[in-house]
């Protein structure tokens, strides 16, 4: 036997004792230790069950489930929106994945065979076509800078802290692009946020960003942060889908050195927001703190709640009749939200769900003849365009989009976003995950994806025979029951003849925007 011969047999001997010392070590470790009953019956291969528990969602996603089976986010929609937002053919063949005959709750669009008035005839709309709301934010109420958003698709609050740094500058390059509005969530204004994308600078309750020196909200402070950055409108968050009647909560370790300094607590410790506000107690209170907060930065100025008891909202209804207080727009946030890690009971089973949440709100406003007074804004599970479509048919003017947004910057639905584990360094801060998402292609995916939906949105409602979303109606959708019935969403929701419409003024105003943008389109494309 040569030398080499000996040299790899010795090396081979070598690994394979000390592969088999450290399986020695597992078995020991795992015959003696008192915490896992099933290893201490079950040495080594006991650990295969709490492997199989770790990437279950991973192994769900693409081997046991159907395309339309998995939540929140089926197969068939988390392809639509890598598709979409890589500019890749977002069609699919041989029909639908969705299980028709027997499935309830879910809508189709009443085409219309002739188009109708205004409605467009061209080729697919291009990928950067304009969509602007159908009506001013902040005009009803005389706001300094009121103004008419570009976009009817904007992003969530989704804060710096819980998501990554390269996340944020991600999405805020990419709404640059896509000429839409990112969100800062509760968690203030980052320098990731300042990367030339217009800002919705969202109040949560621990006023972070805004906030003195024992935690109690700062005007000052808050008119100065505001004019340091491009924000466009303020939202005072009452509470959100995720966790409802919840403060929010940002892990310790997700909390850095930047995190600390932006939002005045401390490094490293668990930062919990107080679940109600403190700088008022009830609606009038409210909407005096409204009022100031308007008058001082000149900025419309909304709410987002989710929806739960209903008395509050009777209240605001009642208190903006005389139209000498008011909110701008009114975010109402689904049950089925998720971006915010929260607790199962929070995430499951407290307040409603998106249609019944803003169905319940819409009717009061309308009711009282204000629905043209504000904006109304959807979110939940609102950036796949058959809810979107529904949320408009009811009379939302705008929706946000917070986990698809995610989607596009290359979440995978790992679901641990509580963890400080993301695999793909959208929900962390850990640097051996966050390396790995490039802002710089990250952006052109979240433009890409708003551009799609806006898309698509306007091409069904130009098959409905209309030039906008905001101008479907609450006729022009049914909720099937499988294959036995169909109500349209006005009788399913108890919407009275003209809810969820724009008023005639406002009709004519929109007819005229989207007519001037299809010229200026054409001169565009015309040189």
């Amino acid at each position: 036997m040569d030398e080499g011969t000996r040299r790899r047999r010795g090396t081979g001997a070598a690994v394979t004792g000390l592969a088999a010392a450290a399986l020695g070590g597992v078995v020991v470790h795992d015959l003696t230790q008192r915490k896992h009953a099933l290893l201490r019956n079950f040495p080594v291969v006991g650990h295969f069950r709490y492997w199989v528990e770790t990437v279950g969602p991973e192994l769900r996603q693409y081997i046991v489930t159907s395309n339309d089976e998995e939540r929140p986010f089926s197969r068939d929609q988390r392809r639509w929106i890598y598709a979409s937002c890589k500019g890749e053919n977002n069609y699919f063949g041989f029909g639908t994945d969705n299980d028709v005959e027997r499935s309830s709750g879910y809508p189709i669009i009443k085409h219309r065979t002739f188009a109708g008035p205004g409605a467009s005839t061209s080729r697919h709309g291009s990928e950067g076509v304009p969509l602007p709301s159908a009506k001013v934010l902040g005009g009803p109420r005389g706001r300094r800078h009121a103004f008419r958003p570009a976009s009817i698709v904007n992003v969530s609050g989704m804060s710096f802290g819980a998501l990554s740094a390269p996340a944020i500058q991600a999405l805020n390059e990419g709404c640059a692009l896509a000429g839409c509005m990112q969100n800062t969530g509760e968690g203030s204004i980052a320098p990731a946020h300042r990367h030339g994308g217009d800002l919705v600078f969202q109040i949560g309750t621990a006023y972070f960003g805004c906030r003195d020196d024992q935690g109690r909200f700062d005007l000052g402070r808050l008119v100065d942060l505001v004019q340091s950055a491009p924000v466009r409108a303020i939202e005072i968050k009452l509470s959100q889908g995720a966790k409802p009647g919840l403060g929010g909560m940002l892990p310790g370790a997700k909390v850095d050195a930047t995190i600390a300094q932006i939002r005045g607590i401390p490094e490293g410790v668990d930062c919990v927001s107080p679940s109600r506000h403190t700088a008022f107690d009830d609606v009038d209170s409210m909407l005096d703190f409204v009022e100031t907060i308007a008058d001082a930065t000149g900025l419309p100025v909304g709410i987002k709640s989710a929806v739960g008891n209903l008395e509050f909202w009777d209240e605001l209804v009642e208190q903006m009749i005389p139209r000498t207080r008011g909110v701008d727009f009114v975010n109402i946030d689904g049950g089925e939200g998720g971006t915010g890690a929260a607790p199962m009971i929070f995430a499951d089973s407290v307040a409603y769900p998106f249609r019944i949440a803003f169905t319940e709100v819409y009717k009061r406003f309308a009711a009282a003849g204000l629905t043209d007074d504000l904006t109304f804004i959807g979110a939940g599970k609102l950036g796949l365009p058959e809810n979107a479509l529904v949320a408009f048919a009811l009379g939302a003017d705008m929706v946000n989009v917070g986990r698809e947004a995610m989607l596009s910057i290359g979440c995978i639905q790992a679901q641990k976003c509580h963890t400080d584990h993301c695999p793909v360094g959208v929900a962390t801060q850990n640097p051996r995950y966050t390396r790995g998402l490039d802002p710089t292609l990250k952006k052109h995916r979240l433009a890409g994806y708003v551009l799609a939906l806006r898309r698509d949105l306007l091409k069904v409602s130009e098959a409905v025979g209309v030039v906008h979303p905001g101008l479907i109606t609450a006729d022009d959708i049914d909720i099937m029951d499988g294959q036995r019935s169909g109500e349209s969403l006005r009788e399913l929701y108890g919407y009275e003849s003209g809810w969820g419409e724009l008023g005639e003024k406002l009709q004519m105003e929109l007819l005229d925007v989207m007519e001037s943008l299809g010229e200026e389109q054409a001169q565009a494309r015309h040189g």
